[in-house]
């Protein structure tokens, strides 16, 4: 690093500006943010959780899997960028290799009572199809498409902090800070009723192996 990160939260265009002159990795760094909420995570009513569309685009396009005893909806999957569709068969062969290599599953509504078998294997992973993430779903080529073109779940973690990829250090800094900016609203947005006192009690912005920056809240 050419310089000492802020130590005093700043703008994200001030981030941003410090981490593209001081970002020096052989790879495409991400750039993500972190934040700290102001939120009891013990307590259900504080949970905050929510979807949006970042406006730049995916930071990384996810490998998704889709469960269907459709053919047709098998082949319009794969066709809309899935990496693997299927019915039974799938299912069969997860069980049978106790793992699932991939980011995100979907599922047909007919098909959950099947998935339904190996919740032990997707669980752990965070792979279950879930409707309150628009994962469980008729139209799987359709959810498919709004998730390469960057729409993003995102939930606090047991300790009330969420973590999100807004973009790559090789991005036009002004994607990155768009990008940034709905993510934040998006997250406030979803502040629970149930809350009192300063919602967002630190935001940072990093990009791999880089410090911490402070954001201004």
């Amino acid at each position: 690093m050419k310089k000492s990160a802020p130590a005093q939260p700043v703008t994200i265009e001030e981030a941003m500006t410090w981490l593209k002159e001081n970002t020096k990795t052989k790879f495409d760094s991400t750039v993500e943010v972190h934040l700290r909420l102001g939120v009891d995570p013990q307590k259900s009513d504080q949970m905050v959780r929510g979807q949006i569309v970042l406006p730049a685009g995916a930071v990384t396009k996810p490998a998704i899997v889709v469960f269907t005893d459709n053919a047709a909806q098998q082949k319009e999957a794969l066709a809309a960028g899935a990496a693997a569709a299927g019915g039974i068969e799938l299912i069969n062969q997860i069980k049978t290799e106790g793992s699932l290599r991939a980011d995100i599953t979907i599922s047909t509504p007919s098909m959950m009572p099947k998935v339904a078998q190996i919740a032990k294997v997707l669980g752990p992973q965070g792979l279950m199809p879930n409707p309150k993430t628009g994962t469980v779903t008729d139209q799987p080529a359709v959810v498919i498409g709004e998730l390469l073109a960057g729409k993003i779940s995102f939930k606090m973690d047991q300790l009330g902090n969420i973590h999100q990829a807004v973009g790559k250090i090789s991005w036009d800094a002004d994607k990155i800070i768009l990008n940034t900016k709905v993510f934040l609203e998006a997250v406030k947005a979803a502040k629970p009723s149930a809350s009192r006192g300063e919602f967002f009690k630190s935001i940072f912005l990093k990009s791999t192996m880089s410090p911490s920056i402070p954001l201004k809240v």
